[in-house]
């Protein structure tokens, strides 16, 4: 009886032994048209009303994701039948403030517009502190002799030129992060965040004329409130504020760039106005065999635009397509399990909500409570739109654009060229993926949530329509065929990422000061 034992023992070594590498085409063949197909005509079909954060459809979406996941048999990350992420959110309305300068009362919307809903009961003040631009870079700073900490400070939109009309971050006629848009808002009043400033007041002109014009519309309707992130009461908060008023702030400040302190009187107090309420985000886990500690992320936003006058917007390929997508690959990589090959390192699959407005849930996820710690994760690979074709590839529809993949990692940028080579063969179109680039795409998916924190991402992406964020973005308008294509380059590059033996270096990772 021993002797049999111990030779059917040698026998499952041997076959252990003389065992075939996987073979990734097999597992990506799973990945078809037809399955993703049906799974989007659900997906993005009337019942789920459009998705919308906050609303029932988002709720129905969530449910349907779980159980996809558990009939797939692929485990929940808190390793029970819970696949949710709770990620607190308001509704923030308008709030209500006063504010006076110099004894001169200013008035919402017409001189200033409040960025945050905070509760500040009273913040007096006798001096500002003037910080020109705002900006704080490697080779020029307004802040270099400023104390900030606690204080208000007024900075200016825009960035200075050199002497040959260049700009001063970049050395060059190109645009940086810091000359104009939201981005060098947020940028700007980050910044001042860091350094500790308790208020900033941005002048903007262009912004603050159209937000004036936006906020004034919304007042005349039954204006529920903006989704955001749950504020906190001692953060930083901003305003933008006209240029009338700017001038009581900082008389000269079209012209005078020099960072001071100015006496300057401020009576100022906000009363919050928002409810609370939470959305989720939908988690799922394969745990690596030999490195599991190591966590590649695959991520879409599962939320889109809801209903508005009647009409649902089903959101079939923003971000139906990509949501699919993750469940086929999620499909493919248990078949590669049931055959005996379970990935060397861990994935989690991330559904994002919240994701139309403003990023919620994935900087809920890297900000607040990532679920493996962010040290470990190795990389993200965010699907948001590939089932489409945009105006650009009427006549090239075997494309895909590519974002991200070379600003922190060379190796990520390698992977993804080489398994696309090697396997599927798409024309990888990297023209948005630079960081001046107008359209700000790296900026306006969940993977920037990543990259902020020097996680390697890949964006993947098929460019805008004339659907785009319309009722007509529907599943018939889909090109599944291309799906299928886009889809199995996500999971051939995963699959490299997950089995090769080293994790892939963060050689290009963002300086901070």
């Amino acid at each position: 009886m021993k002797k049999n034992v111990f030779l059917a023992a040698l026998g499952l070594l041997a076959f252990a032994c003389t065992k075939k590498p996987a073979d990734p085409t097999v597992y990506a063949n799973t990945i078809t048209s037809e399955e993703l197909k049906v799974l989007l005509y659900k997906y993005a079909s009337d019942e789920f009303e459009g998705r919308e954060t906050g609303e029932p459809g988002h709720d129905m979406a969530t449910s349907y994701l779980q159980d996809k996941y558990i009939s797939m048999d692929v485990a929940s990350p808190y390793g029970t039948d819970d696949y949710l992420q709770e990620v607190p959110l308001e509704r923030q309305k308008i709030p209500e403030v006063q504010l006076t300068v110099n004894g001169i009362k200013a008035t919402i919307f017409d001189d200033f517009i409040p960025s945050q809903n905070v509760n500040v009961p009273s913040l007096n003040t006798n001096q500002i502190v003037y910080a020109g631009y705002g900006i704080d870079a490697e080779n020029y700073s307004d802040y270099s002799n400023l104390d900030v900490k606690d204080k208000i400070v007024i900075i200016k939109s825009g960035e200075p030129l050199n002497a040959d009309s260049t700009y001063v971050t970049s050395g060059t006629k190109e645009k940086s992060q810091w000359t104009s848009g939201r981005r060098a808002r947020n940028l700007k009043i980050d910044t001042a965040e860091k350094l500790g400033a308790r208020a900033v007041f941005i002048m903007d002109p262009s912004a603050h004329s159209y937000y004036a014009k936006y906020y004034s519309k919304l007042i005349e309707t039954e204006y529920e409130g903006r989704i955001s992130s749950v504020s906190s009461d001692d953060e930083t908060f901003s305003f933008i504020i006209s240029e009338a008023l700017a001038q009581q702030l900082v008389k000269d400040i079209n012209t005078n760039d020099t960072p001071q302190t100015l006496d300057v009187k401020i009576e100022l107090s906000i009363k919050k106005n928002a409810d609370q309420f939470n959305s989720h985000n939908v988690v799922a886990f394969i745990q690596g065999e030999e490195k599991p500690e190591e966590v590649i992320v695959i991520s879409a936003h599962l939320d889109h635009l809801g209903i508005e006058d009647g009409d649902i917007s089903n959101g079939a390929d923003d971000d139906g397509s990509g949501t699919v997508a993750m469940l086929e690959i999620a499909q493919a990589f248990k078949a590669a399990i049931k055959d005996g090959y379970t990935p060397k390192r861990s994935i989690l699959f991330l559904h994002l909500t919240a994701e139309e407005k403003g990023l919620q849930g994935s900087k809920y996820y890297t900000d607040v409570n990532p679920i493996f710690p962010l040290e470990n994760t190795v990389a993200n690979l965010n699907i948001d739109m590939i089932g489409r074709v945009d105006q650009y590839h009427e006549d090239d529809r075997n494309y895909v654009y590519i974002i991200g993949s070379d600003m922190l990692s060379t190796e990520l940028y390698d992977i993804n060229e080489t398994v696309n080579e090697k396997y599927t063969n798409i024309n990888l179109d990297y023209r948005y993926s630079n960081k001046t680039d107008p359209n700000r795409y790296y900026y306006r998916s969940d993977h920037y949530n990543f990259a902020k924190h020097n996680i390697p991402v890949t964006f993947y992406y098929n460019g805008t329509h004339d659907d785009y964020h319309k009722a007509t973005d529907t599943p018939d308008k889909i090109e599944y065929d291309l799906l299928e294509k886009r889809t199995r380059l996500v999971f051939y590059t995963a699959w490299e990422l997950v089995n090769r033996e080293n994790r892939i270096v963060v050689d290009k990772a963002e300086k901070t000061k």
